[in-house]
């Protein structure tokens, strides 16, 4: 019997990770695997920790004593389970709901490509919705850009084959257990954002397949804690997509990707100016600079 190990990252989120378990505990899995849930406390101080343990004594909780933000989390979440001798491990936000197609469909499409490496579902806004969030991922590290394919489109059935995709998502990333030993873990020197796309141009280099899986489905209550477009959003997504661009340009790529990513970043502020929103719209030169001064971004407060 094989094992696929479901890593949910929970910070001071106790109503979303109760409304999650539930639905990942009714998920269907193809025949000859078996479901083991872990939830990652990262030092919650809302009783998250008795509260799960006693709702649903079934499901594991890694309790740090510490918030190491959402690669560190994550990442302890991994190490436990590949030492328990997960076959698959699922990075899954807590601020989800699954459908019970999900692990099934994920896996099954690995089975069926031995060159994919990991794969991701087709994932909605907060139910109930057709919106669509993420619907597989362009990640060109030339042009400076990473960005949701099909995102707030609704869902007309324009997506309904796997194919490969530039990037996962780290919302919900499956991977074989040899991938992610061989691509490593999440890099824990981003502070918040771009690990997933990080991790998925290490596992292209690799020669890992990445497979986005719509008929695996999943709703998201996106930025419920940082907030839509918040200038401290803005600001900690460019700073993490400079240090993303700036790791992985090679070639004729380290001349083209900065004068192309300041050029979206331009055109960002200036919408975001347009419709009011000045504070957001600061955010943007404001993070240029910080970078470009070498302030971490772990201090900046917004």
């Amino acid at each position: 019997m094989r094992t696929v190990a479901v890593v949910v990252l929970n910070w001071n989120g106790l109503a979303d990770t109760l409304a999650l378990l539930p639905t990942l505990e009714r998920c269907r899995l193809p025949e000859g695997w078996q479901l083991s849930i872990l939830v990652v406390d990262n030092g919650s101080t809302d009783g998250s920790v008795e509260k799960i343990r006693a709702g649903f004594p079934a499901v594991q909780v890694l309790a740090l004593g510490e918030n190491r933000r959402f690669a560190g989390g994550n990442n302890a979440g991994l190490a436990r389970a590949l030492e328990q001798g997960a076959d698959a491990v699922m990075l899954l936000n807590n601020d989800t709901e699954a459908d019970p197609a999900l692990l099934e469909r994920l896996l099954l499409a690995l089975e069926q490509d031995p060159g994919a490496g990991a794969a991701a579902p087709l994932i909605y806004f907060a139910p109930p919705s057709d919106r669509i969030w993420y619907a597989g991922g362009h990640c060109v590290v030339a042009l400076g850009l990473a960005a949701h394919r099909g995102l707030r489109t609704r869902d007309l059935g324009q997506y309904r084959a796997v194919e490969e995709t530039g990037y996962l998502t780290g919302c919900c990333l499956l991977a074989r257990r040899e991938a992610w030993e061989k691509v490593g873990p999440l890099d824990e020197r981003y502070h918040i954002y771009a690990e997933d796309a990080d991790w998925s141009l290490r596992a292209r280099a690799a020669g890992y397949r990445l497979l986005f899986v719509p008929t695996a489905r999943l709703w998201h209550r996106v930025s419920a804690k940082t907030g839509a477009a918040s200038p401290w959003k803005i600001y900690q997504r460019l700073r993490a997509n400079l240090l993303l661009f700036s790791r992985h340009a090679r070639g004729l790529a380290r001349i083209t990707w900065l004068p192309a990513f300041a050029a979206q970043q331009a055109v960002l502020a200036g919408w975001l100016a347009a419709q009011g929103r000045w504070a957001a719209a600061a955010a943007v030169p404001k993070a240029l600079v910080d970078a470009m001064v070498g302030k971490p971004a772990a201090v900046v407060r917004l």
